[in-house]
């Protein structure tokens, strides 16, 4: 029997029950807004909602009481779709989400979403099926606009990275060059002032073609990892300017974390220049353990540099001050643009020097 028969309320007359159950039945379908056909058990339509008209421009004429495959041009006449609703009518199976791309006469090429289920059976073979429509063509043109605009991306990702290796293969031998020519001039110029400002120039050529190099080395990455960065960088600086001249140990102590690459750069030019300022001055006898500690550790967004000696310390200033030299307004600078302090303690026993990014609730110990 009908399902709907309780609905009514009318079950004197089985023609009149049915009349009435088919008139509720086509009232329920015509308020669906997506269209919706409803099939017999040979898959020919008993009713079909008023979207599926409009939607697919046809008439009830062109629908009611024909096969399921023969409606719109025979476009739902497809192999794949045929056993999908037949076992539905057969073993009570439910269709879902079934895509289907077709062109239609009157609409063009649209692709459909398609469910079906059984709803009714009255017993006697006699069953009642509802097929449900759904229009994606809007989306799966956005979707594929978005996989095309995704693809591009990449393509112009892998072409600019493509760029930036030439470009940092360039800047590299550009700096060899430029450190080879500084290194030439030294040794020929007569004046040891000059000559010692040609040596410091090549340093820092060099010092920069390392940091370039290691950064370069990180390929993509957006952060990289401090510990083997400063190590990487205190070996170029050794062999530059201890090489076997004098037995100064150049150590660092590093926990494991990372710092944006931009941060890489500061950092590893700070680290230079306080280096080579060691080098220079905390030295100037032999040692017999002549050491340079640079250590980094990191809290959350806090971070603390430190680059100390046990060498003979800062010489008190003179009155008036010096002015401060080159290495010293690069390091200011730099601490500057990191938003960090710059703290110096010297002693007899050495010099220490702390630049620290600290906010006020910072993990990080105070500096000794």
């Amino acid at each position: 029997m009908w399902l709907l028969e309780g609905i009514t309320g009318i079950t004197s007359d089985p023609f009149s029950d049915l009349k009435s159950a088919s008139l509720l039945a086509q009232a329920i379908v015509d308020t669906v807004r997506e269209p919706l056909l409803v099939l017999d058990g040979d898959l020919s339509v008993l009713a079909a909602s008023r979207s599926f008209y409009l939607n697919f421009h046809v008439g009830a004429g062109d629908v009611l009481g024909r096969s399921i495959f023969d409606l719109v041009d025979a476009q739902f006449n497809i192999p794949t779709l045929r056993p999908r609703l037949k076992a539905v009518v057969t073993t009570h199976a439910v269709m879902d989400r079934f895509e289907i791309e077709a062109i239609f006469p009157t609409i063009g090429n649209r692709t459909l979403i398609l469910d079906a289920r059984e709803v009714f059976d009255e017993g006697e073979g006699r069953k009642t099926i509802l097929l449900a429509f759904e229009d994606v063509t809007d989306r799966r043109a956005i979707e594929d606009e978005k996989a095309a605009l995704l693809k591009q991306t990449e393509d112009l990702l892998l072409q600019k990275d493509v760029l930036l290796q030439e470009i940092q293969h360039r800047v590299a031998n550009s700096l060899q060059i430029i450190a080879s020519i500084l290194m030439m001039k030294a040794r020929l110029v007569t004046s040891a002032e000059i000559r010692e400002h040609l040596e410091d120039a090549h340093r820092r050529v060099m010092s920069v073609a390392t940091v370039q190099e290691h950064i370069s080395a990180a390929g993509r990455a957006h952060m990289i990892e401090i510990r083997p960065y400063l190590v990487s960088l205190c070996e170029s600086l050794a062999a530059s300017m201890i090489g076997d001249r004098a037995a100064i140990a150049l150590k660092v102590h590093s926990d494991d974390s990372t710092v944006l690459s931009a941060y890489a750069v500061s950092l590893g030019l700070i680290v230079t220049e306080l280096v080579i300022n060691v080098l220079k001055h905390a030295f100037p006898k032999d040692h017999p353990n002549a050491e340079v500690l640079i250590s980094y550790e990191a809290s959350g967004d806090d971070w603390r540099l430190v680059v100390s000696d046990n060498g003979v310390g800062k010489p008190a200033e003179s009155v008036p001050p010096r002015k401060n030299g080159l290495g010293t307004s690069l390091v200011s600078a730099l601490a500057q643009q990191l938003e960090a302090r710059v703290e110096a303690i010297s002693s007899p026993n050495g010099l220490k020097v702390s630049i620290t990014r600290a906010s006020l609730n910072s993990l990080l110990p105070q500096a000794a």
